[in-house]
């Protein structure tokens, strides 16, 4: 009797420490996107590339990885905040986040200060990484981005003469265009104008007629998709018929949804096009994200797969969780045969790694070229 009373509070003690058990067997990543919000389509692209990668490799050191996602709403105080919730209640080894650089900037000095290792999969400006030992992305930077922009416009579209339209409210509509500029003018180029627009913004007129005058033979206008979308239909409206260069920040869908037959000949310097998926790793994740979304993979959704991958790969490396081993791991990548490609980690922690030129081509991204920097 006394031995079954015994096994009795022992099941019962097994059964109390169970869940104990199980959640010492996980490990949780933690994400801060822009689900809702004007970057919306951004956030979302990156949360199902994520999705995938976690769908191929759910677990890492032989423990389940549990993914813990909350909403920006595209804005930088909810950014911040959604860092520290991640940190503080929900207890995560790891971020990935955020997808905008405005964003990123405001969330990850609060993982800095946990020693929390942290990648934004998109977010593009040099300051999200600058002097930081725990952030890191996925993408290349927006100095790389700007000036392989400015090189295409004048090898490839033969442009002397670029007029500018940038997105004031956003800090990487502002820095890329100032690589671009001084890159432009390094090749011979000549910026004949700059005009400045606002997130939100539904008229344009304004600012297309300044630059209008000026007789530009490029726009260059390196904005999200929403503002781009409606740009290219009032510089259509308007009798402006010089092609329009932009960034990554516009390679989603709703630009095409957007702004129809207007957005016809865009150019956009990006990170991946699906004809690009060139080692095992982006085949097979070619593979499953178009299997599981019935659609074509995007460059969001590939590069939300490298920042869950990298991550994973880091602490496979140090052996753990330990938030400055995975970091100096993270550090140290060569030549990891990530979704995008080959990267390696440069200086700033910034991806070493060619930049996709594509062109909106009977409404869908078409492959132009590849530009080793």
């Amino acid at each position: 009797m006394r031995k079954l009373i015994r096994l009795f509070f022992l099941w019962l003690l097994l059964g109390a420490l169970a869940p104990v058990a199980l959640a010492a067997g996980e490990i949780k990543i933690g994400l801060y996107l822009p689900m809702t919000g004007a970057a919306a389509a951004m956030g979302q692209m990156v949360f199902e590339g994520v999705q995938v990668a976690h769908k191929l490799k759910p677990r890492v050191l032989g423990q389940d990885i549990k993914l813990a996602l909350v909403d920006t709403k595209s804005d930088k105080i909810e950014a911040a905040n959604a860092v520290s919730r991640l940190i503080e209640k929900e207890k995560v080894a790891a971020i990935i986040g955020e997808v905008i650089s405005s964003d990123s900037l405001a969330g990850a000095p609060i993982a800095e200060r946990a020693a929390i290792p942290n990648i934004a999969p998109t977010a593009t400006n040099p300051l999200v990484t600058q002097g930081r030992k725990f952030a890191f992305r996925a993408c290349f930077v927006d100095d790389l981005q700007g000036r392989v922009a400015a090189r295409f416009a004048r090898e490839h579209l033969k442009a002397s003469k670029a007029a500018i339209l940038i997105d004031q409210a956003q800090d990487y509509c502002v820095a890329i265009a100032n690589y671009f500029q001084e890159e432009f003018r390094k090749r011979g180029g000549e910026i004949v104008g700059v005009s400045y627009i606002q997130t939100g913004d539904q008229d344009f007129s304004a600012q297309i007629s300044a630059l209008k005058a000026k007789n530009p033979d490029l726009i260059y206008a390196p904005n999200y998709y929403a503002e781009n979308a409606l740009l290219a239909k009032q510089l259509q409206d308007l009798g402006v018929k010089a092609p329009i260069l932009t960034g990554d920040g516009a390679q989603v869908p709703e630009l095409l949804s957007i702004g129809g037959q207007a957005v016809e000949g865009m150019y956009f310097t990006a990170h991946f096009h699906r004809q690009g998926a060139v080692t095992d790793l982006g085949k097979k994740f070619l593979q499953a994200f178009e299997d599981t979304y019935k659609k074509e993979l995007d460059a969001f959704s590939a590069l939300g797969g490298d920042a869950y991958f990298l991550l994973l790969n880091a602490m496979e490396k140090a052996g753990g969780t330990d938030g400055p081993k995975v970091a100096q791991a993270l550090e140290a990548t060569k030549d990891f045969p990530g979704v995008t490609g080959k990267i390696t980690m440069g200086p700033d922690h910034n991806p070493i790694k060619d930049v996709v030129v594509l062109k909106v081509e009977n409404g869908k991204f078409a492959y132009q070229t590849t530009i080793n920097p």
